[in-house]
């Protein structure tokens, strides 16, 4: 509890429904307002410094249990490193099937965030009683909706079974390609999905489109400011998820940086280490610390991009612009969500795109070589945002050094301010109440962020805050 001269702090303790563990902090100045707020997160994880000493093979299996609820991101970025340290092409069939598993992922953990964690604000009320304003109570409200996301997430969840043979931390993804091919079996079984996929996605999206319409006049407070925008894009500026450069726009629209190879990342961006947080603080390099805050993910991903690669969600992808009005970009965070669907009809049809592809069910799957380059970087567009795995080898292959940067890391900026946007408008300094909680509990939810390998998607919430004044004297004090 900080008990800094002249403020008064209010404690969020763990934050909930969020994949980790966390809590927030809300600093109030002497005459009530909300003078500061942090996102604090709590774990320390050690895999840059604990991978030091491996050999470069064991990374995509090793870096795949870094998280239960995206490690398909983590194999293929790691994967992608391998290939970059061996200095080789890997051969069209594995990179086909790695994409594939890489939608995969995205739609198990799309349909996580939307329909476990973040439509029981959604559609039971930010104002809700925290104790049915959950899975169980989205359950008695709507079984058959909830059904069918239960049902979504499986098919994402499948695609990584059926071709990694297992749903999670698979060790399918090595540097120079995969281990195996895909069987006329398999990819009858992911094709059978796809009809029944789309169409709750496609429910999906016009449920999040009355979502926006019957929350319009409370969404300009969540998260609503511009910020720099990054992810990849294909060579043509297209959407893109596997490949590509990296695209570094501003809230107005303006391209900073286009299509800059992953390769050379760390000329673009820079981390800072808070004491507050183990939550490093990445920004754009050339903006400084202060104005260099930007944002990943769904919502980046549809500002910076050209165009949609499939027809549906390109139409989609236009719709969703509209909401930026004069503006050139959406800004507001609460959008995130509306993107995250459209980004599952993405991969539900890029999914079907793939499948046809001559070459998906070849035999010729990987490559192998012995290392060619000291350094290598690989990149991807997790579910939460862009990703970096960093490494350095010596001529043997074993690691020297390891940078990960995450996705969640780089929106860590830009959740600090909506905190702070979401606190400033709903707390009076005079008590603390379930919508103030629930609505700032929310505004995380918007980035979805990946903090460990476990989720409070159920149940009640454990939850403690206190209102405290300057010399200690509890003010006001709330427990779940």
């Amino acid at each position: 509890m900080d008990k800094t001269n002249d403020t008064r702090t209010i404690v969020i303790d763990p934050v909930t429904r969020i994949e980790g563990h966390a809590k927030i902090t809300i600093r109030l100045d002497e005459n009530g307002r909300v003078a500061d707020a942090r996102f604090h997160v709590n774990e320390f994880r050690g895999f840059e410094k604990f991978c030091e000493g491996r050999l470069v093979w064991e990374m995509p299996g090793l870096t795949s249990r870094i998280c239960g609820i995206c490690p398909a991101s983590h194999l293929i970025a790691s994967a992608k490193a391998g290939d970059d340290i061996l200095a080789i092409q890997i051969p069209e069939t594995a990179e086909l099937l790695r994409r594939v598993l890489m939608l995969g992922q995205w739609i198990q953990s799309h349909a996580l965030s939307f329909f476990h964690l973040s439509a029981p604000d959604f559609l039971l009320g930010f104002d809700a009683d925290p104790a049915t304003r959950n899975l169980f109570g989205l359950l008695a409200n709507n079984k058959e909706f909830l059904r069918k996301g239960i049902r979504l997430r499986k098919f994402g969840q499948e695609i990584i079974a059926i071709l990694g043979g297992r749903r999670i931390h698979t060790p399918w993804a090595v540097a120079g390609g995969v281990r195996d091919p895909m069987s006329n079996e398999e990819h009858a079984a992911i094709a059978a999905w796809l009809p029944e996929a789309k169409a709750t996605v496609l429910e999906a999206i016009d449920v999040m489109k009355s979502v926006n319409d019957r929350y319009r006049k409370e969404i300009p407070n969540f998260g609503n400011f511009r910020s720099l925008y990054v992810g990849l894009v294909a060579e043509d500026g297209s959407f893109e998820y596997y490949g590509g450069g990296i695209r570094v726009m501003d809230g107005m629209g303006n391209t900073l940086a286009d299509r800059v190879p992953p390769r050379e990342y760390a000329r673009l961006f820079e981390e800072k280490s808070e004491e507050w947080t183990y939550l490093k603080v990445p920004y754009y390099k050339s903006f400084g610390p202060a104005e260099g805050m930007y944002r990943v993910g769904p919502l980046a991903r549809l500002n910076i991009c050209d165009r949609m690669g499939t027809p549906l969600a390109e139409a989609e992808r236009r719709t969703f612009r509209q909401l930026a009005g004069e503006q050139e970009t959406v800004n507001n965070a609460f959008f995130y969500h509306y993107a995250r669907t459209i980004e599952m009809l993405f991969a539900v049809e890029e999914v079907e795109r793939l499948l046809g592809h001559p070459l998906i069910r070849g035999l010729h799957v990987r490559a192998r070589a012995m290392i060619n380059s000291m350094s290598g970087v690989g990149a991807c567009e997790a579910p939460r945002g862009t990703l970096f795995h960093h490494y350095e080898v010596d001529e043997n292959g074993v690691l020297q050094k390891v940078n990960l940067l995450i996705a969640t890391a780089q929106n860590n900026s830009a959740m600090n301010r909506t905190v702070r946007q979401l606190a400033a408008r709903y707390l009076d300094g005079k008590e603390v109440t379930e919508g103030l909680l629930n609505r700032i509990e929310a505004g995380i939810r918007c980035y979805d962020p990946c903090l460990s390998c476990s989720t409070h998607a159920a149940g009640s919430m454990a939850l403690h805050v206190v209102l405290e004044s300057a010399d200690g004297t509890i003010l006001d004090e709330r427990k779940r």
